[in-house]
Formats: structure tokens, C-alpha cells, sequence
């Protein structure tokens, strides 16, 4: 019988992550997860189906864990402790399926309990994350369809839909399993949310990344703005069941399967797509840095460096979060963002003022591990009201999520 400590109200005790792997070739990719959560520092636990053994050993996934992986072997033996998948299932905070193949989807959709993995999902009441997998006429199959919309009815399963690409059997389409870093991140939303989906019919719209002014077809006026920050926003919403719309300016990241991407490069591509979609937004939040300038004057020939103006002549560029401001319903929320150095309140505080926004993150940019590029953010969170919250140091991810509880509650 494993040692599986009783959960504890403590938030210093580490977060418990169960993985059920189903038998397909995606499952070569389940050890990189393993292995990055545990590095994160969450415990890990592994379910094994008999045909996922075909696949991949238990002895792979029970040294990438640092702790045995269960199959129906061990289901099956007597013990004289409480039966195992009543142990697992009280035992996980999160719960995850991957691959999910056809076979354990039919038998979670109809509420089937044959096998230790489908035996511990009944036993428990964590949420789920599903990341499918299977060859393409497989996947569209109506009966295999119908099964995947069904069990999303439940709000215990939270599903990755399956991308398109080549597949193992040399099929282009659908079907791939979502990779590591985005079930990953799937995982870390559902720790912190605990599944709620306070976002349910909601939608949100994000712009992200820097914005750029160009003076020629290589030259530009930019700022080292990634997107990373508006990409955690998105994936935040996404993942709390809200219909997500990411305006960003160029990136280097892929999108969130879910999400609406529109990619745009100048502050004027940004305030147009931004002006169409605020009617249908019910939150609103404006990540992005954009340019305050650009060159008054375009060539669309790159300039020799000898025709380089020795001055360059500026023109400011559309406020857009002030526009989006003047033209907000009043149900329709909207967060802006100021990203400073020294001093971060009072800036920040006199731009909600003077552009009427309902809340705005101030945030430095002359801190270690914050800011541009990084993968981590701290920050004071006002609203119009006064009310502050300071964050500390903390993946963007997490930000973004403290970011939607503060302006939801």
C-alpha cells in the first residue's frame, strides 16, 4: 500500500498531481511531464493502464516521479489498508489523462470502473485534465465525438483539444496530444482554481506584446515587450472557461489551443482590432506596450544609412486605452497596465484617473526576475476605488490568476 499522506489545509504543503497514462504512442511524451513537475517541486503520482505498459515502463515513470508507478497489478493484490483507488483518488489534487485514448474516454463517459486509472477518477472529486489522443479518423469518429462532448458537460473535466500535425501512423490532421508545457501550464491554472470556472460565458479580450513604428521595412521604434505576461493572461482566462481574444503584437510563442489569436504589428493595427472586438467584451484587458511614437514619415524603401534624418521627426500614436475607455459599457470591465521604474503607485494611480480605467497593474521593471522577457512578474494591483494588492514575485501565470481574482471578487 503506498504512503500517501492525508491532505492538509497547510498552503506550504507541496500540491499533489496524479497522472493516468493511456495505452498510444503519445505517451513517450508523458515522461518530460513527470519530469518537469517534479522539478517544479509537486509531488507526482502515476497510473499506468495495462495497454500503456506496451508503450512505456513503469520503471521510466517511477524514476522521473522518485515513486513507484501503480498499474492493475498492484489494484488487484489484497491489502489490509484502505483499497488503493479510494487512496490515489482522495490523495490528488489534480488529476490527469494522457494520453487520452478513445477506449478510457467511452468508459468515462458512460461512468464505467474496470481498471485502477477509471477506478480512481470515480473515487475522487479533483478535477480532471484530458489531453486525447489518437489517429484522425479515429478522433472524428461521431460515437468518439459524442463521448468527448459529453464528458465536457461535467465541470470536473477540464479538455485540451487535440492539435493537428503528422501523426505516428504518418496521417496529417487532427489528433496530436496537446504537448508537455501547455498541459503544464493546464495543470498550474487547475492548482490554483481549484477547476472553478468563474469566467463561464465571459469574454475576455487581451492585447499583448510591444508594438512597432517602423521608419522604413527595417527600421522601427519598439521596446523589448515579449507578450509573455498578456500569453499568461489568456491562458489564465482560457483555462477559468472564458471565450479569449489575444491581440499581440509579434511574438515568438505559439497560441494557446482555445484561444483567438490576431496577430498585429503597429499601435494603429492594435487600436483597430481592439475598437472591433470591445462590443462584445465583457473584460477587457490592455497588456500591451504600446508605443507612445512613431516616425512622421514612412519610406517604403530602406534609407541609406547617409539619408538617415540627423533628427527624427515624431508624431504621437493612438492612445488606445483611453479610447477604449471613453467607449466601455458600463457592465464591461477594463485593466491597464503601467510598467515603471522607482515609484510605481503614483503613476500608476494617476493614469486609472486620468484614463478612467476600473483597475491597472503597476509593476517595475527594474526589479530582478520581472518585467520584460521574464517568465516571472511582482505587482500592486488597484482598483478606481483605492483598494491595493501587492503580488509578490511570481510566474506570470500565477499573476494573471491573482489578477482575475482580485477584479472578480
Amino acid at each position: 500500500m503506498p504512503n500517501l499522506e492525508s491532505k492538509s489545509k497547510n498552503e506550504n504543503i507541496k500540491k499533489r498531481v496524479l497522472i493516468g497514462v493511456g495505452g498510444g504512442i503519445a505517451a513517450y511524451k508523458v515522461c518530460e511531464l513527470v519530469s518537469i513537475l517534479f522539478k517544479s517541486g509537486i509531488e507526482v503520482r502515476v497510473i499506468l493502464t495495462d495497454s500503456a505498459k506496451k508503450f512505456i515502463t513503469p520503471l521510466t515513470l517511477a524514476t522521473l516521479s522518485r515513486h513507484p508507478a501503480y498499474t492493475d497489478d498492484d489494484f488487484w493484490q489484497p491489502t489490509h489498508s484502505r483499497p488503493l483507488h479510494i487512496e490515489l483518488g482522495e490523495w490528488a489534487d489534480v488529476l490527469v489523462i494522457a494520453p487520452l485514448t478513445a477506449n478510457t474516454l467511452a468508459k468515462l463517459a458512460y461512468g464505467m470502473a474496470d481498471n485502477l486509472l477509471t477506478n480512481t477518477v470515480l473515487a475522487s472529486i479533483c478535477p480532471v485534465v484530458l489531453a486525447p489522443a489518437m489517429n484522425t479518423d479515429m478522433w472524428e469518429q461521431i460515437a468518439v465525438q459524442r463521448n468527448w462532448q459529453q464528458l465536457l458537460t461535467d465541470s470536473r473535466y477540464h479538455g485540451i483539444d487535440t492539435a493537428s500535425g503528422l501523426l505516428a501512423c504518418d496521417r496529417v490532421g487532427a489528433g496530436r496530444m496537446a504537448e508537455p508545457p501547455e498541459i503544464l501550464v493546464y495543470i498550474q491554472s487547475l492548482l490554483h482554481t481549484q477547476g472553478k470556472r468563474d469566467l463561464a460565458g465571459k469574454r475576455v479580450l487581451i492585447s499583448a506584446g510591444g508594438t512597432r513604428e517602423y521608419l522604413d521595412p527595417v527600421r522601427f521604434i519598439g521596446n523589448p515587450a515579449t507578450g509573455k505576461m498578456g500569453l499568461a493572461l489568456a491562458q489564465a482566462a482560457l483555462h477559468r472557461g472564458a471565450s479569449v481574444t489575444l491581440v499581440h503584437g509579434p511574438a515568438h510563442w505559439d497560441v494557446p489551443l482555445g484561444v483567438q489569436a490576431i496577430p498585429v504589428v503597429s499601435a494603429e493595427q492594435m487600436q483597430q482590432v481592439m475598437l472591433e472586438y470591445l462590443a462584445n467584451a465583457d473584460v477587457i484587458v490592455m497588456s500591451a506596450a504600446v508605443a507612445d511614437v512613431k516616425p512622421k514619415d514612412y519610406s517604403t524603401k530602406k534609407l541609406p544609412k547617409r539619408s538617415l534624418p540627423q533628427a527624427l521627426p515624431l508624431e504621437p500614436v493612438p492612445d488606445i486605452v483611453a479610447q477604449l475607455a471613453q467607449l466601455k459599457q458600463p457592465h464591461q470591465i477594463l485593466i491597464g497596465f503601467a510598467a515603471q521604474t522607482g515609484d510605481i503607485i503614483t503613476p500608476a494611480w494617476e493614469k486609472l484617473q486620468r484614463k478612467k480605467l476600473d483597475a491597472i497593474v503597476a509593476n517595475p521593471i527594474d526589479q530582478p526576475d520581472s518585467g520584460f522577457g521574464s517568465d516571472y512578474n511582482q505587482a500592486i494591483f488597484l482598483d478606481k476605488q483605492g483598494c491595493q494588492t501587492a503580488i509578490a514575485p511570481c510566474s506570470k501565470l500565477e499573476m494573471a490568476h491573482q489578477l482575475f481574482d482580485f477584479v472578480i471578487n
